[in-house]
């Protein structure tokens, strides 16, 4: 095991800080170099806006893995919250309970429409599209194409701005997993006590209660930053990546500039949860143009929270909202009351976030705050969740590639640019949601950063940080391989060879 000299980790969301803990822990030294200059968490910021609190989207803290509950607990402990999960899909003027409850989703459709779901769902098991590549055919099959067009079709396109048939199977087979029609019946009919307390078994969409921080996932990620530097971490804020300067195996020089001064930094490590195609281009020598050219055809949806301070008006309970009607353009609603009352300063007043997915530069990205302001004001009426003159203030947050999208060409264009760094590049590590183009979770993203770490200590590949979450075994059978017990990580996931 070998101790690096200094490691320079570009990004301070939950990848990029969780390899500094815990370098930090192990006495390296470690840079982080963070280019929003008020806050770190990446994706799992918590905005404050005149005393309330929001997420850029709703962020649970729960994983099967053991070592990630465990970092979580060490850094916030008891401000860690027990949250019961309430979500619910509108869908044609009505609100159906997701998880689905079978009873009340028979009611809301009416007996023809279930009729028709349950007779779509049974042409599906008995003649299935084989070797599903696409979104479409792969949720199809699990819930047939009548469910598919109720409960996926829109929502999903609301996310992605393409259609269904565009979006690669990978992206389904990630997200919602082992997750079907049957699954779905089972958990909301049978689910038993015991079941619950196994959460190996846990299908993880469905998971019925987390942990939260008091102030919102923002205050996981400030508090870890503070202890970075309580150990002699450093950590930059509002660093611009100017030039990644290299020699192919062991010495990196990093040019950034903060507040229109040029610094630069060198390490013998650089971690990275940096958007690939950003990252990339920035390499001196300059990358080959096959690299480059895999690096920049990937591509990011974007993402508007329009944020909404009212009057509690006691309709919403749930901690977030899917969106099903066409008629609108918000895709998804969350109720930060309902996650944690301290994201919000009055107990008389509520906060709602109205997600829009986006590209950076259409129309919907091109609006004014105001006009976003008026734009949530007035689907939020129309939806029925709030009225106009109870409606107090709100404010806007823009967050450029918030999804990487799982486009046909995507994974050829992510092996070229794995394969080409660890071949050329043994010492340049990708980790994380951007890092990776991987649409993965919190924790997922948290696990790469771990085994990263141990890689660099082993100073050898023994865990293949690209197969978390694409088996999702591999972080979640909670058995440890031989080699990882040898190595004394700790760490419950069994290494694969790259």
């Amino acid at each position: 095991m070998s101790i690096p000299k200094h490691v320079i980790i570009i990004g301070a969301g939950p990848a990029g800080l969780t390899a500094a803990y815990l370098l930090c822990k192990k006495g390296v030294p470690v840079t982080v170099l963070e280019s929003d200059p008020v806050y770190v968490g990446g994706l799992s910021k918590t905005v404050q806006y005149k005393g309330f609190y929001f997420d850029i989207g709703g962020h649970r803290f729960f994983s099967k893995s053991k070592e990630v509950e465990d970092f979580w607990t060490e850094i916030l402990g008891d401000d860690l919250l027990i949250r019961n999960r309430k979500s619910r899909i509108f869908y044609n003027g009505k609100f159906y309970t997701y998880p689905l409850k079978a009873i009340e989703a028979l009611r809301n459709l009416g007996l023809f429409t279930s009729t028709l779901c349950v007779l779509s769902y049974i042409k599906a098991r008995i003649f299935p599209v084989k070797n599903p590549k696409n979104f479409e055919d792969w949720v199809s099959n699990r819930f047939g194409k009548k469910l598919f067009s109720i409960f996926f079709k829109t929502y999903t396109e609301k996310v992605w701005g393409m259609s269904c048939k565009e979006i690669s199977a990978d992206w389904a087979a990630q997200r919602i997993k082992k997750l079907s029609l049957w699954e779905a019946i089972k958990n909301a009919v049978f689910t038993s006590e015991n079941s619950k307390k196994n959460s190996g078994e846990i299908i993880t969409t469905l998971i019925d209660s987390f942990r939260y921080p008091r102030k919102g996932p923002g205050m996981m990620w400030e508090t870890t930053a503070r202890k970075i530097q309580e150990m002699g971490g450093h950590l930059i804020m509002g660093a611009q990546i100017l030039a990644i300067e290299h020699n192919h195996v062991t010495n990196w020089k990093i040019n950034y500039q903060v507040n229109s001064e040029n610094l630069s930094i060198e390490s013998n490590h650089v971690i990275s949860s940096a958007a690939i195609k950003d990252i990339l281009g920035l390499f001196k020598p300059e990358l080959n143009t096959a690299l480059l050219s895999a690096a920049n055809k990937l591509t990011y949806r974007d993402f508007i929270v329009v944020t909404l301070m009212l009057k509690d008006n006691h309709l919403l309970d749930d901690n977030w909202i899917y969106i099903h009607s066409p008629t609108v353009k918000v895709g998804r609603v969350q109720n930060f009351k309902a996650w944690s009352p301290e994201m919000v300063p009055d107990s008389s007043m509520m906060c709602l976030g109205l997600e829009y997915f986006c590209f950076e530069g259409d129309n919907l990205w091109e609006l004014t705050d105001n006009a976003l302001l008026e734009l949530g004001k007035k689907e939020l009426c129309l939806l029925g969740l709030a009225r106009n003159e109870d409606i107090m203030d709100g404010c806007v947050v823009r967050q450029k590639k918030a999804y990487p999208v799982y486009d046909e060409q995507y994974a050829q264009n992510v092996t070229i640019v794995k394969e080409e760094l660890q071949s050329n590049f043994p010492t340049f590590h990708l980790v994380g949601r951007n890092g990776m183009h991987k649409y993965n979770n919190q924790d997922h993203a948290m696990v790469t950063a771990m085994l990263t770490v141990e890689n660099i200590f082993q100073n050898k590949n023994a865990f293949n940080v690209w197969e978390v979450n694409e088996d999702a075994l591999y972080i979640e059978d909670g058995n440890r391989g031989s080699e990882s017990e040898k190595a004394g990580t700790g760490l419950r996931m069994t290494p694969k060879r790259i």
